[in-house]
């Protein structure tokens, strides 16, 4: 890389930090060709965006953004994972390294909240927004049904 396409780098890695809410790295020593399109097609389907840049260029686009806290992280061959969604993003992460012992989560950020690796499997274990939603839809529900059952129920005896 000459000097001009460095500063492009940073400038695009500087712009992708602001445009995101969450940021989890990752070790990646060991990852195949395979497994590397495999990590970026899991969490492409769940709107996470994985990228390897150089720690050094990465570092550089750190600075003036709320990520700054995980320039510690950026030791030995490191994998991005950016994305809006925190619980999406943490899950994808999780089940990824799961089947995969070469991808080590060593922690991430939302926001200028820092996390380590504990953190971030918390994240992984809580249901996701489609799940919550069912639970709260099947809440708003339940004394309706339970309603309308007592009335048949009645209505039964009746007869």
């Amino acid at each position: 890389m000459n000097r001009t396409e460095k500063k492009d780098a940073v400038a695009g890695l500087n712009q992708t930090f602001q445009n995101n809410d969450l940021v989890i790295v990752a070790h990646n020593k060991g990852l195949n060709a395979a497994q590397t399109d495999a990590l970026r097609r899991a969490t492409r389907a769940v709107g996470i965006t994985a990228k390897v840049a150089k720690n050094t260029l990465t570092q550089l686009a750190l600075k003036g953004t709320d990520f700054e806290g995980v320039a510690d992280m950026l030791k030995g061959p490191t994998v991005l994972l950016f994305g809006k969604d925190l619980i999406s993003g943490a899950k994808a992460a999780a089940d990824f390294a799961k089947g995969n012992p070469a991808f080590v989560i060593v922690g991430g950020a939302h926001g200028t909240k820092i996390m380590d690796v504990a953190e971030v499997n918390v994240l992984a274990s809580l249901p996701s927004m489609d799940q919550l939603r069912g639970k709260l839809v099947g809440l708003l529900q339940a004394p309706g049904a339970q309603l309308a059952r007592l009335a048949q129920a009645y209505a039964d005896k009746a007869q």
